[in-house]
């Protein structure tokens, strides 16, 4: 796409600090970093989100996370790790080509785990809930 900024700096239209590149991946530290070495690892192709990556391709992928987060973690020693997706507008992606955060967490650091993020808890119980993610 002409307008992702992602996409623009996987063609090195836009300079990033790349830490991490095959064939299919690439991966950058954050312009709006939450912690050192927080770094956003993406698709090269223009995929909008998780659902949309291809089967064949999305194993790969994860491979590549890993190793990015080896590399951080090799680099940095951090105590922990934050990781994680937001997966479309309403969940906090800005742009809409899929990436994958890796945030590098420290004792005392003052963040939150996965479940600090919302506080919405369901009205119905698990087993209806279940059941209409079952149902398709």
């Amino acid at each position: 796409m002409d307008e992702c900024i992602f996409c623009k700096i996987v063609n090195k239209q836009i300079k990033a600090e790349i830490i991490y590149e095959d064939a299919h991946t690439l991966a950058f530290l954050d312009i709006m970093p939450r912690a050192t070495g927080h770094v956003v690892v993406i698709p090269k192709t223009h995929i909008a989100n998780l659902t949309e990556f291809p089967d064949e391709e999305i194993g790969a992928f994860f491979n590549a996370v890993k190793k990015t987060v080896k590399m951080v973690e090799n680099g940095l020693a951090p105590d922990g790790f934050t990781l994680g997706v937001n997966h479309n507008e309403a969940a906090g992606q800005v742009i809409p080509h899929l990436h994958f955060h890796i945030i590098p967490r420290w004792r005392g650091d003052g963040g939150k785990g996965i479940q600090g993020i919302v506080n919405n808890p369901p009205q119905e119980s698990l087993e209806q809930i279940a059941k209409k993610i079952l149902k398709n």
